[in-house]
Protein backbone atom coordinates (compact mmCIF):
# COMPACT_ATOMS: atom_id res chain seq x y z
CA UNK A 1 0.00 0.00 0.00
CA UNK A 2 0.89 3.32 -0.76
CA UNK A 3 1.73 6.12 1.84
CA UNK A 4 1.33 9.95 1.13
CA UNK A 5 3.69 12.60 2.83
CA UNK A 6 1.90 15.28 5.20
CA UNK A 7 4.45 17.86 6.64
CA UNK A 8 7.02 15.34 8.59
CA UNK A 9 4.91 12.30 8.71
CA UNK A 10 3.28 9.66 6.56
CA UNK A 11 -0.03 8.70 6.50
CA UNK A 12 -0.39 4.94 5.85
CA UNK A 13 3.08 3.71 6.94
CA UNK A 14 4.55 2.75 10.74
CA UNK A 15 2.12 4.94 12.94
CA UNK A 16 -1.47 5.64 13.20
CA UNK A 17 -2.64 8.93 12.04
CA UNK A 18 -5.97 10.35 13.55
CA UNK A 19 -8.39 12.99 11.55
CA UNK A 20 -10.33 14.63 14.18
CA UNK A 21 -12.06 17.42 15.18
CA UNK A 22 -15.75 18.89 15.75
CA UNK A 23 -18.28 18.43 12.87
CA UNK A 24 -18.94 21.97 11.52
CA UNK A 25 -16.91 24.98 13.19
CA UNK A 26 -19.09 26.84 15.39
CA UNK A 27 -16.43 28.87 16.96
CA UNK A 28 -13.16 30.01 17.18
CA UNK A 29 -12.90 29.23 21.01
CA UNK A 30 -14.13 25.71 20.62
CA UNK A 31 -12.26 25.22 17.86
CA UNK A 32 -8.99 26.06 19.31
CA UNK A 33 -10.37 23.96 22.75
CA UNK A 34 -10.68 20.66 20.57
CA UNK A 35 -7.26 20.94 18.59
CA UNK A 36 -5.32 22.23 21.57
CA UNK A 37 -6.25 18.62 23.21
CA UNK A 38 -6.17 16.57 20.19
CA UNK A 39 -2.79 17.51 19.51
CA UNK A 40 -2.04 16.86 23.11
CA UNK A 41 -3.51 13.38 23.08
CA UNK A 42 -1.90 12.49 19.85
CA UNK A 43 1.29 13.58 21.03
CA UNK A 44 1.20 11.69 24.08
CA UNK A 45 0.63 8.42 22.23
CA UNK A 46 2.70 9.20 19.12
CA UNK A 47 -0.12 9.62 16.98
CA UNK A 48 0.17 11.57 13.33
CA UNK A 49 -2.49 13.86 13.86
CA UNK A 50 -4.59 16.46 11.36
CA UNK A 51 -7.13 18.73 12.79
CA UNK A 52 -10.54 18.73 11.06
CA UNK A 53 -13.52 21.05 11.01
CA UNK A 54 -15.91 21.99 8.27
CA UNK A 55 -17.04 25.66 7.36
CA UNK A 56 -20.10 24.81 5.93
CA UNK A 57 -21.92 21.31 5.50
CA UNK A 58 -24.41 21.72 3.13
CA UNK A 59 -25.83 18.03 2.84
CA UNK A 60 -28.24 18.81 6.21
CA UNK A 61 -30.99 16.79 6.84
CA UNK A 62 -33.41 20.08 7.17
CA UNK A 63 -33.33 23.93 5.68
CA UNK A 64 -32.63 25.13 9.26
CA UNK A 65 -30.17 22.75 10.10
CA UNK A 66 -27.02 24.80 11.47
CA UNK A 67 -24.18 24.23 8.96
CA UNK A 68 -21.12 26.08 9.92
CA UNK A 69 -19.72 30.10 9.73
CA UNK A 70 -18.92 29.93 6.15
CA UNK A 71 -15.81 29.26 4.12
CA UNK A 72 -13.97 33.29 5.02
CA UNK A 73 -14.39 33.09 8.56
CA UNK A 74 -14.31 29.29 8.87
CA UNK A 75 -10.60 28.78 6.76
CA UNK A 76 -10.20 31.88 8.92
CA UNK A 77 -9.96 29.72 12.03
CA UNK A 78 -8.13 26.96 10.67
CA UNK A 79 -5.52 28.75 9.12
CA UNK A 80 -5.17 30.20 12.52
CA UNK A 81 -5.12 26.83 13.97
CA UNK A 82 -2.58 25.38 11.72
CA UNK A 83 0.05 28.27 12.53
CA UNK A 84 -0.81 28.77 16.08
CA UNK A 85 -0.59 25.13 17.21
CA UNK A 86 1.44 24.02 13.99
CA UNK A 87 -0.41 20.92 13.21
CA UNK A 88 -1.95 20.23 9.81
CA UNK A 89 -5.64 21.04 9.11
CA UNK A 90 -8.65 19.26 6.85
CA UNK A 91 -11.60 20.47 5.70
CA UNK A 92 -14.34 19.77 3.12
CA UNK A 93 -15.38 21.20 0.05
CA UNK A 94 -19.08 20.89 -1.40
CA UNK A 95 -18.74 23.37 -4.76
CA UNK A 96 -16.02 23.48 -7.14
CA UNK A 97 -15.16 27.16 -6.87
CA UNK A 98 -13.91 26.38 -3.43
CA UNK A 99 -11.37 24.00 -3.93
CA UNK A 100 -8.53 26.73 -5.21
CA UNK A 101 -10.06 29.08 -2.11
CA UNK A 102 -9.65 26.14 0.37
CA UNK A 103 -6.58 24.99 -0.80
CA UNK A 104 -4.38 28.59 0.15
CA UNK A 105 -4.80 27.08 3.62
CA UNK A 106 -5.80 22.83 4.10
CA UNK A 107 -3.49 20.64 3.80
CA UNK A 108 -6.19 17.84 2.96
CA UNK A 109 -9.20 18.37 0.84
CA UNK A 110 -12.19 16.11 1.37
CA UNK A 111 -14.82 15.47 -0.69
CA UNK A 112 -18.14 14.58 1.04
CA UNK A 113 -19.75 11.08 0.64
CA UNK A 114 -22.74 12.29 -1.07
CA UNK A 115 -20.96 14.39 -3.05
CA UNK A 116 -18.03 11.69 -4.17
CA UNK A 117 -18.95 11.54 -7.42
CA UNK A 118 -19.33 14.65 -8.86
CA UNK A 119 -16.64 15.25 -11.41
CA UNK A 120 -16.09 18.39 -11.76
CA UNK A 121 -15.29 18.45 -7.45
CA UNK A 122 -13.04 16.19 -7.41
CA UNK A 123 -11.16 17.68 -10.71
CA UNK A 124 -11.44 20.94 -9.04
CA UNK A 125 -9.64 19.53 -5.91
CA UNK A 126 -7.41 17.43 -7.64
CA UNK A 127 -5.57 20.61 -9.40
CA UNK A 128 -4.55 22.36 -5.83
CA UNK A 129 -2.31 19.71 -5.66
CA UNK A 130 -3.07 19.22 -2.33
CA UNK A 131 -3.77 15.25 -0.39
CA UNK A 132 -7.47 14.62 -1.40
CA UNK A 133 -9.69 12.63 0.83
CA UNK A 134 -12.81 11.23 -0.78
CA UNK A 135 -15.52 9.84 1.44
CA UNK A 136 -16.59 6.85 -0.14
CA UNK A 137 -20.60 7.19 -0.60
CA UNK A 138 -22.70 4.92 1.78
CA UNK A 139 -23.78 3.96 -1.70
CA UNK A 140 -20.89 2.41 -2.96
CA UNK A 141 -18.95 -0.30 -2.80
CA UNK A 142 -15.23 -0.18 -1.99
CA UNK A 143 -14.71 -1.66 -5.51
CA UNK A 144 -16.06 1.44 -7.06
CA UNK A 145 -14.02 3.75 -5.52
CA UNK A 146 -10.76 2.52 -7.99
CA UNK A 147 -12.67 4.40 -10.80
CA UNK A 148 -13.47 7.74 -8.49
CA UNK A 149 -10.40 8.09 -7.15
CA UNK A 150 -8.85 7.93 -10.89
CA UNK A 151 -10.42 11.05 -11.98
CA UNK A 152 -8.32 12.65 -9.63
CA UNK A 153 -5.42 10.76 -10.51
CA UNK A 154 -5.70 11.20 -14.30
CA UNK A 155 -6.26 14.93 -13.83
CA UNK A 156 -2.76 15.14 -12.37
CA UNK A 157 -2.67 14.14 -8.44
CA UNK A 158 -2.05 10.65 -7.07
CA UNK A 159 -1.97 11.80 -3.22
CA UNK A 160 -5.27 10.64 -2.76
CA UNK A 161 -6.81 8.97 0.83
CA UNK A 162 -10.49 7.00 0.57
CA UNK A 163 -12.21 7.09 3.88
CA UNK A 164 -14.81 4.29 4.65
CA UNK A 165 -18.30 5.29 6.65
CA UNK A 166 -19.48 1.60 5.72
CA UNK A 167 -22.67 1.22 3.55
CA UNK A 168 -26.29 1.75 3.78
CA UNK A 169 -28.45 -0.94 5.15
CA UNK A 170 -31.50 0.05 4.91
CA UNK A 171 -33.35 3.50 5.07
CA UNK A 172 -31.45 4.99 7.67
CA UNK A 173 -29.01 2.88 8.90
CA UNK A 174 -25.01 1.89 7.84
CA UNK A 175 -23.22 -1.07 8.46
CA UNK A 176 -19.47 -0.90 8.47
CA UNK A 177 -17.56 -3.96 6.21
CA UNK A 178 -14.51 -4.55 7.35
CA UNK A 179 -13.20 -6.44 3.84
CA UNK A 180 -13.36 -2.56 2.65
CA UNK A 181 -9.89 -2.30 4.77
CA UNK A 182 -8.30 -4.96 2.81
CA UNK A 183 -9.50 -4.05 -0.84
CA UNK A 184 -8.79 -0.27 -0.28
CA UNK A 185 -5.28 -0.81 0.74
CA UNK A 186 -4.31 -3.61 -0.98
CA UNK A 187 -6.35 -4.05 -4.23
CA UNK A 188 -6.46 -0.35 -5.01
CA UNK A 189 -3.43 0.44 -3.43
CA UNK A 190 -4.62 3.85 -1.40
CA UNK A 191 -4.51 4.72 2.02
CA UNK A 192 -8.05 3.83 3.63
CA UNK A 193 -9.19 5.78 6.59
CA UNK A 194 -12.15 4.78 8.59
CA UNK A 195 -14.80 7.02 9.74
CA UNK A 196 -15.54 5.83 13.32
CA UNK A 197 -18.36 8.54 13.85
CA UNK A 198 -20.27 8.99 10.89
CA UNK A 199 -20.72 5.25 11.03
CA UNK A 200 -22.60 5.56 13.59
CA UNK A 201 -24.76 7.53 12.35
CA UNK A 202 -28.26 7.29 11.77
CA UNK A 203 -29.63 9.38 8.83
CA UNK A 204 -33.06 11.46 9.43
CA UNK A 205 -33.04 9.76 13.42
CA UNK A 206 -34.29 12.61 14.89
CA UNK A 207 -37.25 13.15 11.48
CA UNK A 208 -35.49 16.17 10.68
CA UNK A 209 -32.07 15.40 11.84
CA UNK A 210 -29.63 12.86 12.13
CA UNK A 211 -29.01 10.50 15.01
CA UNK A 212 -26.02 8.52 16.07
CA UNK A 213 -24.83 6.00 18.58
CA UNK A 214 -21.91 7.36 20.16
CA UNK A 215 -21.40 4.34 21.87
CA UNK A 216 -20.77 2.13 19.69
CA UNK A 217 -17.16 4.14 17.88
CA UNK A 218 -14.97 2.93 19.94
CA UNK A 219 -15.87 -0.40 19.34
CA UNK A 220 -15.44 -0.03 15.52
CA UNK A 221 -12.72 2.05 15.47
CA UNK A 222 -10.67 -0.52 17.67
CA UNK A 223 -12.02 -3.23 14.96
CA UNK A 224 -10.95 -1.08 11.92
CA UNK A 225 -7.44 -1.24 13.01
CA UNK A 226 -7.87 -4.44 13.85
CA UNK A 227 -8.51 -5.11 10.37
CA UNK A 228 -5.80 -3.28 9.13
CA UNK A 229 -6.56 -0.04 9.03
CA UNK A 230 -3.56 2.69 9.64
CA UNK A 231 -5.81 6.25 9.56
CA UNK A 232 -8.71 7.08 11.49
CA UNK A 233 -11.60 9.90 11.44
CA UNK A 234 -13.32 10.83 14.28
CA UNK A 235 -15.46 14.65 15.02
CA UNK A 236 -14.87 15.02 18.12
CA UNK A 237 -16.31 18.05 20.43
CA UNK A 238 -15.73 19.20 24.09
CA UNK A 239 -19.96 19.10 24.76
CA UNK A 240 -21.19 17.24 21.93
CA UNK A 241 -25.09 17.25 23.80
CA UNK A 242 -24.98 20.91 23.22
CA UNK A 243 -22.98 20.93 19.71
CA UNK A 244 -24.78 22.64 16.36
CA UNK A 245 -24.22 19.53 14.52
CA UNK A 246 -24.08 15.63 14.30
CA UNK A 247 -23.81 15.47 18.80
CA UNK A 248 -25.20 12.75 19.10
CA UNK A 249 -21.93 10.53 16.75
CA UNK A 250 -19.34 13.26 17.83
CA UNK A 251 -16.98 11.69 21.01
CA UNK A 252 -16.00 13.94 24.19
CA UNK A 253 -12.21 14.76 24.32
CA UNK A 254 -12.65 11.61 27.16
CA UNK A 255 -13.66 9.45 25.19
CA UNK A 256 -11.50 10.20 22.41
CA UNK A 257 -8.34 10.40 24.39
CA UNK A 258 -9.20 6.57 25.60
CA UNK A 259 -10.15 5.51 22.13
CA UNK A 260 -6.89 7.15 20.68
CA UNK A 261 -4.76 5.01 23.12
CA UNK A 262 -6.28 1.71 22.44
CA UNK A 263 -6.48 2.09 19.06
CA UNK A 264 -2.98 2.65 18.85
CA UNK A 265 -1.97 0.02 21.32
CA UNK A 266 -3.95 -2.28 18.72
CA UNK A 267 -1.94 -0.57 15.49
CA UNK A 268 1.30 -1.31 17.35
CA UNK A 269 0.16 -4.95 17.89
CA UNK A 270 -1.19 -5.40 14.37
CA UNK A 271 2.22 -3.77 12.52
CA UNK A 272 4.49 -5.26 15.06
Amino acid sequence: MRSITLKNFEIGKDKLTVLAGPCATESREISFETAKKLKEICKKFDINFVFKTSFDKANRSSLNSYRGLGIEKGLEILSEIKKELDVPVVTDIHESYQAEIAAKVVDIIQIPAFLCRQTDLLVAAAKTGKIINIKKGQFLSPYQMKSIAQKVSDSGNDKILITDRGTSFGYNNLVVDMRGVQIIQDELNYPYVFDATHSVQIPGGHGNSSAGERKFVPLLAKAAVAAGAKCLFFEVHPNPEKALCDGDNMLTLDMAEETFEICNQIFKLVNK
